[in-house]
C-alpha cells in the first residue's frame, strides 16, 4: 500500500490521505486547513488526483479539519460513496452546512467592503455553498460500525472506537496482504465525556496522529480545579468571561463541567450564554448517540436529564440576540464559536470586550500558530479583529487539560497492542514529531515523519533519522496553546 498525505503532514490541520493499492485509490478524510492565511490558502489548491478516479472516500470523524473540503471535492467532480459511522454522518451535516453559510456570509461582507474600493475582482469566491453541501450529504453512507468489517472498493475496512468525539473511528485497512491502521484523531483517556479508544489489533504499519505526542496532559481533576480557579478570578474581575469553543465535543464538555461545578457550589451561578447555534444543534446528537459517552453521562441521559444544561444557561439562536449580550451588565460566561477565534460569533465578543481590563478570555482549545487565538496566547498587545485594531487588556487563561486529543502516554498505549509496525507520524507540528521519534525508538518502534504530498510505500520507504529531506528543523514547540481539536 502507498500513501500520499495531502493534508495534516507536517501540520495539525487539513487531514487528507490518498491510499493507493493494486485495486484502486481511496481517500481517507478530506479536511479543511484552519489557522493563519498561509494555511487557509491551501484549501484552494487543486487536488493532485482526478476525483473521478477515487473508488471511495472514508471519514474518520466529523471535525471540520477532517471533512471540510468534501463539498469542494464534490464540486470538482467526485460522485462516489463517502463511508462513515452514523454519528459522523449526522454531525457532518451540521458542520458542513455551517461552513458553507459562514463562507457565503464572509464572501458577501468582503465583497461589500471591496466594492467601496473598486477592488471587488480581488475577492475570492467561497470554496462551496449550501447546494454543494447537499450534494455531498447525498453521498454519505453511514454504514461503518465499530468492530464490524466492511468491503469498500479494494479494501477490507474495520473501524474501531477512537474516543475523540461522537462517531470517531480509527481504521484497520487490509489490502494486498498488508494490514494498515490509520488512527484518525485519538481521544484523551481522561476525557470527561467520551469512552476510551478500544485497543487496535496488530498491523504492519500505523499512521498515527501526534498533536500532543511530546507531552502528558494535566489530569482531569487538576484541570477541573484549574478551570474553576480561572472562573473565580474572572468573576472577581467583574466583566464578561469569553470561552471560545469548538461546537463539537468542547462546547458539550464545558457545559457539562459548568453544570457540575455550579451544582457542587464550586462556581457561582452566573448567567451562561451558549452563543453557537451549531453547538446547540450538535448537542442534540449527544442524546441520540449517548452509548459512546462515559457512564455518568449515559445514566443522566437515561434518566431524562440534560447533563449539558447548567441552570443558568441561555441558548442564543440569532445574531440580534448575540449582539444584545454585549449590553448585559455584570459577569457572565459566553461560549461562542469558533474555538481558534478565526471566525464566528466569538469575534464580535472579542471586538467588544477584549480591550476592557475586566474581561477574561478562558482558552480551552488548541490555537493554531498564526490564528487570532494563537497570536493572543503568544502575548500580542494588539490584534486585528473584523478589520479593526483592538488592544488586548483582558486576562488570558489557557486551560490545556480539556484536550480531546491523545497525549504521549495515550499514543503509546494505543500502539502497545499493534505489534512491531512501521509508525508514520501525521497531524503534528515538526518539533512535536521530532520529540516523539526517540520515544518510539525507546519502545522498539521505528517512527517516520510523513512527508507532505510525497507518496510513500508504508512498509519500505525510509528516511535518514526518520525525517524526510527538506522539512524545517525543529524550533521548539510551535503550537500556541493546548486543548486540541
Amino acid at each position: 500500500m502507498h500513501l500520499q498525505s495531502l493534508g495534516a503532514a507536517l501540520t495539525v490541520t487539513g487531514s487528507a490521505h490518498l491510499l493507493t493499492t493494486r485495486g484502486g485509490q481511496v481517500l481517507i478524510d478530506c479536511g479543511m486547513f484552519q489557522g493563519g492565511d498561509e494555511l487557509e490558502a491551501r484549501n484552494r489548491e487543486a487536488f493532485p488526483f482526478d476525483p473521478h478516479d477515487l473508488a471511495a472516500v472514508i471519514l474518520t470523524h466529523a471535525h471540520l479539519d477532517h471533512v471540510g473540503r468534501l463539498p469542494l471535492l464534490v464540486r470538482r467532480g467526485y460522485r462516489g460513496p463517502v463511508f462513515c459511522t452514523a454519528p459522523t454522518a449526522a454531525l457532518a451535516e451540521t458542520v458542513l452546512l455551517d461552513s458553507a453559510r459562514l463562507q457565503v456570509e464572509g464572501f458577501r461582507q468582503d465583497l461589500r467592503r471591496a466594492r467601496r474600493l473598486g477592488r471587488e475582482s480581488e475577492v475570492p469566491e467561497p470554496l462551496y455553498d449550501e447546494e454543494d453541501v447537499h450534494r455531498t450529504l447525498a453521498l454519505l453512507r453511514p454504514a461503518l460500525r465499530f468492530g464490524e468489517p466492511a468491503h469498500i472498493g479494494p479494501l477490507r475496512v474495520t473501524p474501531g472506537r477512537a474516543g475523540h468525539i461522537l462517531g470517531s473511528a480509527y481504521l484497520l485497512i487490509e489490502a494486498d496482504g498488508e494490514r494498515l491502521i490509520l488512527s484518525g484523531d485519538l481521544g484523551n483517556r481522561e476525557s470527561g465525556l467520551q469512552l476510551d479508544f478500544t485497543p487496535p489489533p496488530p498491523a504492519d504499519a500505523v499512521v498515527i496522529e501526534t498533536t500532543y505526542a511530546d507531552r502528558t496532559h494535566r489530569s482531569l481533576p487538576a484541570t477541573l480545579a484549574e478551570f474553576a480557579d480561572a472562573l473565580h478570578q474572572s468573576i472577581r474581575a467583574g466583566g464578561k468571561i469569553l470561552i471560545p469553543t469548538f461546537a463539537i465535543e468542547r462546547a458539550q464538555m464545558i457545559l457539562y463541567t459548568l453544570r457540575g461545578l455550579m451544582e457542587a457550589g464550586d462556581v457561582p451561578r452566573i448567567p451562561v450564554f451558549l452563543d453557537s447555534p451549531m453547538a446547540a444543534r450538535a448537542t442534540h446528537e449527544y442524546f441520540e448517540y449517548g452509548d459512546e459517552l462515559i457512564p455518568p453521562v449515559r445514566e443522566a441521559l437515561r434518566n431524562g436529564e440534560d447533563p449539558f444544561r447548567p441552570s443558568t444557561l441561555h441558548v442564543v439562536p440569532t445574531s440580534a440576540e448575540s449582539q444584545r449580550i454585549n449590553r448585559y451588565d455584570g459577569p457572565a460566561i459566553i461560549l461562542a464559536g469558533n474555538g481558534m477565534m478565526t471566525g464566528g460569533r466569538i469575534q464580535h465578543h472579542l471586538k467588544h470586550n477584549l480591550w476592557k481590563p475586566g474581561t477574561s478570555l478562558v482558552i480551552v482549545s488548541y490555537q493554531s500558530p498564526g490564528s487570532l487565538g494563537g497570536r493572543i496566547v503568544a502575548g500580542a498587545d494588539h490584534v486585528r479583529i473584523m478589520g479593526d485594531e483592538v488592544v488586548v487588556r483582558a486576562q488570558v487563561h489557557t486551560i490545556g487539560g480539556f484536550s480531546a486529543h491523545a497525549d504521549q502516554d495515550d499514543l503509546l498505549a494505543f500502539l502497545a497492542s499493534t505489534g512491531s509496525p512501521r509508525v508514520w507520524l501525521v497531524h503534528g507540528e515538526v518539533g512535536v514529531m521530532d520529540a516523539f521519534l526517540p520515544v518510539l525508538a525507546g519502545h522498539g518502534l521505528t517512527g517516520t515523519v510523513m512527508p507532505d504530498h510525497q507518496p510513500v510505500d508504508l512498509l519500505t520507504t525510509t528516511f535518514p533519522g526518520g525525517r524526510p529531506p527538506g522539512i524545517p528543523e525543529s524550533r521548539g514547540d510551535a503550537r500556541a496553546g493546548e486543548g486540541g481539536e
